[in-house]
């Protein structure tokens, strides 16, 4: 480096100004550890992040109405849904062109399919109507060759639901989620019989914190235990609690089946100690009780080593100079040993809790119809039913509400005190 005076501007050996070439190798460092970390950020946003925008996007898309029935579309925004009359001749001219289309195409059954999730009987009507479009007149008229062929063309709350779902984006998927549904008079609750959803994210809420719970209750003493043996005893107990991770999850579930079920092993010990009587056997299995009782075994482990690794660091010292200062066991416990395990609890209950939440495949096998959570529902519509916009929804909604909940969290005991060791 050149030497300088006063007012002299400070340059590199190769007369570069200093201040340039400290921005030059800065913005080197920079691009050198973005080089480094594009692997995994793309990785991330490709596993990740691509597949909730995805999902936002399906749980509001709609336009298999408009690219189906592109004509019919334009000529229902001239006729008003509240004038308890169907539309006129145009719009009966522009179904026959658009149906004509869609059947050569073979896509009127899948907007069938997808008006079948708003108003039942609409997928066979268009099965239908695609089966008999080219036995129709082409001179017409077509208003009345339409309800000749099926009376539902000439029912007004078919076309309400036409013109409904026309526009490209709809709130339908969120508002079945919600257990409402989008009618002539405006947004309204479904029958009470209907009503699903809310009751199944509530049922999923309380289990969630119900096996969260007993995880704890459960691992934090397993977890003292581990931390105050010896080493080579600790790590010979903490195989065993780490077994279930190199068992299969469909084999440990299978296993609580035969265990809880009523002439399962539990209950025939139960008899055979007296306990209970052969006519008062438990019912363990496909009800809530089965659905905690399988997922407390298959998320203990998540509780355990956050507790335990958190329990390590804490000192023996601070419990023995509690003692002699006065204090019994329970309050050295209590006042001293306690609040330092409070990190490992908050890692531990938000590890198990958000795990819990999404779990489908305990439920779905111990739980029967008491005991499915809310994903149950979502993997049935992605896998079964195929309508994709509604689990779109509940996936939306699921993703909102643990996030809504962790922020309460965060408020309430502080994401700082989470730790795992």
């Amino acid at each position: 480096m050149s030497d300088t005076h006063a007012g002299e501007v400070l340059t590199t050996q190769d007369g570069k100004p200093l201040k340039v070439a400290l921005a030059k190798a800065l913005r080197r460092e920079k691009l050198r550890a973005l080089a480094l970390i594009a692997p995994l950020l793309i990785f991330v946003l490709l596993t990740f992040v691509a597949p909730i925008v995805d999902m936002l996007f399906r749980s509001v898309e709609n336009g298999i109405v408009e690219d189906t029935l592109p004509k019919t579309v334009v000529a229902l925004q001239e006729w008003d849904p509240t004038s308890g009359t169907v539309p006129d001749e145009a719009v009966f001219v522009a179904l026959y062109d658009d149906m004509a289309v869609a059947v050569e195409e073979k896509t009127h059954t899948r907007l069938g399919s997808r008006l079948n999730y708003e108003e039942s009987g609409i997928s066979s009507l268009f099965r239908k109507t695609g089966r008999g479009i080219k036995r129709m007149d082409e001179a017409g008229p077509f208003k009345e060759q339409f309800i000749d062929l099926d009376k539902d063309w000439g029912a007004v709350e078919t076309w309400q639901v036409l013109k409904r779902f026309s526009p490209r984006y709809t709130p339908g998927y969120f508002l079945n989620a919600f257990d409402a549904q989008q009618t002539a008079n405006g947004i309204e609750l479904k029958p009470e019989d209907e009503r699903i959803y809310m009751y199944l994210f509530g049922r999923t809420l309380f289990l969630s914190v119900a096996i969260t719970v007993s995880c704890l209750l459960l691992g934090y003493p397993i977890a003292f235990l581990l931390s105050a043996l010896p080493l080579r005893s600790s790590n010979l107990l903490m195989i065993l609690v780490l077994l279930p991770f190199w068992t299969s999850l469909l084999v440990r579930t299978s296993a609580w089946k035969v265990l809880l079920q009523q002439q399962g092993v539990i209950n025939d010990f139960l008899v055979w100690t007296g306990i209970i009587t052969d006519a008062g056997r438990l019912v363990m299995i496909n009800n809530q009780t089965g659905t905690i009782i399988a997922m407390t075994h298959i998320l203990l482990p998540f509780m355990i080593l956050p507790l335990y690794s958190v329990m390590k660091t804490i000192s023996p010292s601070y419990v023995r100079a509690a003692k002699s200062l006065g204090a019994n066991d329970w309050t050295a416990f209590w006042r001293v040993y306690f609040p330092q395990t409070i990190p490992g609890i908050g890692a531990g209950a938000v590890l198990v809790f958000i795990l819990s939440i999404g779990y489908y495949i305990t439920p779905e096998l111990v739980g029967g119809t008491s005991g499915i959570f809310i994903s149950n529902r979502i993997a049935y519509h992605i896998s079964s039913s195929l309508n994709w916009g509604l689990g779109a929804a509940l996936g939306t909604l699921l993703l909102v509400a643990v996030m809504v909940l962790f922020v309460v969290y965060d408020k309430i005991v502080g994401i700082d005190n989470v730790k795992l060791g």
